[in-house]
């Protein structure tokens, strides 16, 4: 057998075993509940459970799912974030290197901030004309989504 029919041999076992592997720890963690827009999907993650009670307790819990404010509404740009959110808590919790309680990163509390606007634009807008600056809606409205 000559190198290059051992290179393909090799290649194709160990794509194969990571597709295996992938494929695997997709069903094992339940992969496919995190494409849907149910909440529930958020608590296999027992991390997740305190907020998830908190929302339901929450005002928004009859308007808004996990995805409406967590997520932008742009098929792309959503399962971007997703993709980017399950990686990054995969890795998280795979390694144990995360701080309790979690906290919001940077660049999801932009996605919560636009969608906090696009849902109240009208009052936003307001607020802004009055006080002529770029408040953020999480500095007064901390509390809003999940109560704690």
């Amino acid at each position: 057998m000559n190198g290059w029919h051992r290179l393909k041999r090799w290649c194709a076992v160990t794509l194969g075993m990571f597709a295996g592997l992938g494929g695997y720890t997709f069903y094992y963690a339940s992969g496919h509940s995190y494409l849907s827009n149910d909440p529930r999907a958020c608590v296999n993650c027992h991390i997740m459970r305190p907020q998830y009670d908190a929302w339901q307790n929450s005002s928004h819990h009859t308007v808004a799912a996990c995805n409406d404010c967590h997520t932008p509404h742009s098929l792309v740009p959503k399962y971007r974030v997703k993709a980017s959110n399950g990686f990054r808590h995969s890795a998280y919790f795979t390694l144990g290197n995360f701080r309790e309680p979690i906290r919001i990163t940077p660049g999801n509390l932009r996605v919560v901030e636009e969608n906090c606007k696009r849902c109240h634009g009208h009052l936003t807008a307001a607020i802004q004309g009055q006080h002529g600056e770029n408040l953020s809606c999480s500095g007064c409205h901390r509390r809003v989504g999940h109560r704690w």
